[in-house]
């Protein structure tokens, strides 16, 4: 899920099953079939912390950290399964400050049965003043997502919104089946596979220029501003962004999970004067449950 996640909510993945990661001891998993129920013998309260390096952070078509590497540590309180509320800092390589950017998340999801969930979620995305003009500016993302559970498919359809000085909308489609392997080591341990693919759809900005160049640009966190002149001319259209697979593999034990994601992402965009990318990700991650 590296291509369409953005690893402030990868926590939130490990918990809640996002978008991008996702293990079988956690309170949700890729196959709503697997999810455990809150009974009178789970725990309320739950607390987790993560952390991670990427080669790249790329999130709604466009790349947070400028095609450099970056590293993300983040805590996540949980409320029964399922209210979550995390906090994620994230360093950039080359870049200074050390915390380049955090972001505050807030998330709630339901499953209905063996084939329907629900899931809502809140981001606020906040970028060190010095790097507004580098990165991206400060945002916030909302969504909301249907599970739907074929058995031999599980299908996640989130319809978004980023809010920023203007507003764009979203709609992701993730396909993925999870599977894992029998437990070992006294039924403590055991490895897990997710493999998907996620399309994510969007607002895309054509520029012809009067002789005749056509470049079409994902607008990205900032507020798009054109030129007026009369030698170029700009086209709003929404439609398909990019394309992203994944093969998140993860080995869990008992408390604690290490998991690691190989990816690669197709742009639908022009590579030239955007800011996406193209190619392979890959993303290495470990998360704890403390309670």
């Amino acid at each position: 899920m590296i291509g369409a996640i953005a690893c402030g909510i990868m926590l939130q993945a490990f918990v809640m099953q996002l978008p991008a990661q996702v293990v079988a001891d956690t309170p949700a998993v890729a196959d709503t079939a697997s999810v455990k129920p809150v009974t009178e013998e789970s725990s309320v309260h739950s607390f987790y912390a993560g952390t991670g390096y990427g080669s790249n952070m790329i999130y709604l078509g466009t790349t947070m950290s400028q095609d450099h590497g970056f590293g993300y540590t983040s805590l996540s309180y949980g409320l029964k399964d399922k209210l979550y509320l995390s906090a994620t800092g994230f360093s950039i390589s080359g870049f200074s400050p050390f915390m380049a950017f955090y972001s505050l998340g807030l998330s709630f999801n339901h499953t209905f049965n063996s084939w329907f969930d629900i899931s809502l979620g809140l981001s606020r995305y906040t970028v060190a003043e010095s790097l507004r003009d580098t990165l991206f500016y400060n945002f916030t993302y909302a969504d909301a997502t249907l599970g739907i559970d074929w058995r031999i498919l599980y299908t996640k359809i989130s319809l978004g919104g980023l809010f920023s000085d203007g507003g764009q909308a979203y709609l992701q489609t993730r396909h993925s089946r999870y599977f894992e392997t029998p437990s070992f080591a006294g039924g403590k341990a055991f490895f897990s596979f997710d493999p998907y693919v996620n399309i994510l759809f969007g607002k895309m900005i054509s520029i012809e220029t009067s002789e005749g160049t056509t470049t079409t640009v994902s607008p990205g966190y900032r507020p798009w501003k054109n030129n007026q002149g009369s030698s170029t001319s700009y086209t709003e259209t929404f439609g398909p962004m990019e394309i992203d697979f994944g093969l998140p593999i993860a080995f869990s034990y008992d408390f604690f999970t290490l998991e690691i994601e190989p990816g690669y992402v197709i742009p639908f965009y022009s590579e030239t004067g955007t800011t996406g990318m193209k190619g392979f990700l890959f993303m290495a991650s470990a998360f704890f449950r403390i309670f």
